[in-house]
């Protein structure tokens, strides 16, 4: 039965494949409406003539449908109860549980304002090396997966989410495969986590347009937890290329000019909003935001990853490593922009010149082993080198390496021991004379 205050029309003017159009008053963008009793949203006005988008799609929806505007756009109901649960594009959930009975919110709203915010400065550790120690995350910030799509980034994305020291965790995923599903809720109940986890999924099985919604579902999840409750947020979303596809879908069923990549002209905006939630309060809460983009064919200039890296704040790449096999964060393509901020401050005094050394010397390993495989000869420095660079992937830079970053330098130490002299590694002495050891 409708309410007194929803609105009522049977005319529609226009349907295309995702969307349908006609004319209404007094209407607002973002709200919502059933169409034939499928839900659909309010993309664009002009004048009185309304489009929506049909998350279900419009096949077999009749020109005198029945549309009814809800009178205000997609709310989330907020609570601590949150935790714990799995819900899909609309917030409703889909473990079994009952439905929340929290405060209504608005989801896709602002961005915090710029007054508010304060400098990120808090390390958040992960226990993988690849990220705490060559590119520290800084709670507050920004920052993407770039991945092939036959690489386990979201395997990488559950032990971030297992492994990383906040208050509450958010998964926002988006295309995921049942399997996919199924892992990420087995890994969370089996690792007795989920007293901090919330995850909002989007299926293979559900329609594509419905990813639209999961970033902002997750995001306004963050902000009452980050706002409300002054907590440490990470927010985890993959994949954002299946988000901007969605976006791709509903604009070019608008016969909406393309641009590059058949990728909508609003794309820069439309992924800086879910960037830009991202935030830390003067209060100690924040929001962290780590989302997973999957590269077609390696190419990171795709229109997709390259807005994406105007917007965030680095990039952290994911590479099997031919010598050893195992999957790790590659130190050469990867940047955290802010990892100044904390490292040699919140961690040992000696992480700063350790990294870099240990990137100098992994480097000098890539090109001694290019030399080999233009048939020059190496020298005994590159043997060590590529010694070093097999045993620091295989025991640091490996994805299921979980130790602290105490425990990453210290490793970092023996290995400098093991394969160079304190000249050739190059840190400062009073550096070294605290901390090396050498194994010759």
């Amino acid at each position: 039965m409708a309410k007194a205050f929803q609105k009522i029309y049977t005319k529609l003017e226009a349907i295309t494949k995702a969307t349908v159009s006609l004319h209404a008053q007094n209407i607002t963008n973002d709200e919502l409406a059933t169409v034939d009793g499928r839900l659909a949203q309010v993309i664009k006005i002009d004048g009185d003539m309304v489009s929506l988008q049909v998350f279900a799609g419009t096949e077999g929806i009749p020109t005198n449908a029945e549309v009814v505007f809800m009178g205000e756009p997609p709310t989330l109901k907020v609570g601590d109860d949150l935790a714990g649960r799995f819900f899909n594009a609309y917030g409703k959930p889909v473990d079994g549980g009952v439905e929340l009975d929290g405060e209504k919110r608005e989801i896709g709203g602002p961005s915090v304002n710029p007054f508010r915010r304060k400098q990120p400065s808090q390390i958040i550790p992960t226990g993988i090396a690849g990220i705490d120690l060559n590119n520290t995350l800084v709670s507050g910030q920004k920052i993407p997966f770039f991945a092939d799509p036959d690489q386990p980034y979201n395997n990488v994305m559950a032990l971030v989410a297992l492994r990383a020291q906040v208050d509450k965790i958010i998964l926002g995923g988006m295309g995921l495969s049942n399997d996919d599903f199924l892992f990420f809720k087995k890994s969370f109940e089996n690792a007795g986590a989920l007293d901090k986890i919330i995850c909002f999924v989007n299926t293979t099985d559900n329609p594509p347009v419905e990813r639209l919604l999961i970033p902002d579902m997750a995001l306004a999840a963050a902000e009452y937890f980050a706002v409300d409750k002054n907590e440490k947020v990470l927010v985890l979303l993959t994949d954002m290329t299946l988000y901007a596809d969605a976006l791709s879908i509903v604009s070019n069923r608008m016969d909406q000019i393309p641009s590059k990549d058949s990728m909508p002209g609003s794309l820069y905006s439309d992924l800086a909003k879910i960037y830009e939630k991202a935030v830390q309060l003067p209060d100690g809460g924040s929001i962290t935001i780590i989302a997973v983009t999957t590269l077609s064919g390696g190419d990171i200039t795709h229109a997709i990853p390259d807005n994406t890296g105007y917007i965030t704040e680095g990039q952290l790449y994911l590479r099997r490593d031919s010598d050893t096999g195992k999957v790790v964060i590659d130190p050469f393509r990867s940047l955290s922009r802010l990892k100044q901020l904390v490292i040699g401050k919140q961690t040992r005094e000696d992480h700063p010149q350790v990294m870099n050394a240990a990137i100098r010397l992994y480097a000098d390993a890539s090109n001694a082993k290019t030399k080999l495989e233009n048939g020059f000869d190496l020298t005994a420095y590159d043997e060590r080198a590529l010694n070093f660079a097999k045993d620091y992937s295989e025991n640091i830079l490996s994805i299921d390496i979980n130790i602290n970053t105490v425990e990453m330098l210290d490793r970092t130490w023996s290995l400098f021991g093991k394969y160079f002299s304190q000249t050739e590694v190059a840190i400062k002495q009073d550096l070294m004379d605290k901390y090396w050891k050498s194994d010759n």
